[in-house]
């Protein structure tokens, strides 16, 4: 066991329950969280299906969440068009609900170390550079989630 996992397994009992709950990233056509919950229930996840990254899941309820373990979203807005409940509407686009995060900690580059796996991927040119070091993600961040599978240290978070 590394020292690391050691530290987290201890404080891991520490924290509160809300704490270790996942949030749950919605794709970026809906308007209200409770039309997942009486609509999607009657899908056959045909959102997923059409999904050009395979970035959206279907869980348990039968309700879709975005995963960026793999991929981002392109906001194809296929999976509004394949929607037959209504619950994904063009015309609900938006930014994903969630801020995206550098934890300066992990980065490589704020310890002094040269990468830039995150601005490479980046479509939208949110990631800014102090130099060569010290990334920060500025106004023109999507949440599209495609930085955060290519940073190497782990370091780039969602919703922190």
């Amino acid at each position: 066991m590394k020292r690391r996992e050691l530290f987290s397994s201890l404080t891991s009992s520490f924290k509160n329950k809300d704490e270790k709950r996942e949030k749950v990233l919605r794709p970026p056509y809906f308007a209200d969280e409770n039309i997942f919950m009486n609509s999607c229930n009657e899908c056959d996840g045909l959102c997923a299906k059409v999904c050009e990254t395979n970035i959206i899941i279907i869980q348990e309820d039968k309700t879709p969440k975005l995963d960026f373990s793999n991929a981002g979203c392109t906001y194809c807005d296929k999976c509004a068009e394949a929607c037959p409940s209504n619950a994904l509407k063009l015309e609900n686009k938006k930014n994903i609900n969630t801020k995206i995060t550098i934890n300066i900690l992990e980065c490589l580059s704020w310890n002094q170390v040269m990468c830039f796996s995150c601005k490479d991927p980046c479509l939208d040119d949110a990631i800014d550079f102090l130099a060569l070091f010290r990334p920060s993600i500025n106004d023109s961040c999507t949440s599209c989630g495609y930085c955060i599978k290519s940073c190497p240290a782990s370091a780039i978070k969602i919703g922190e």
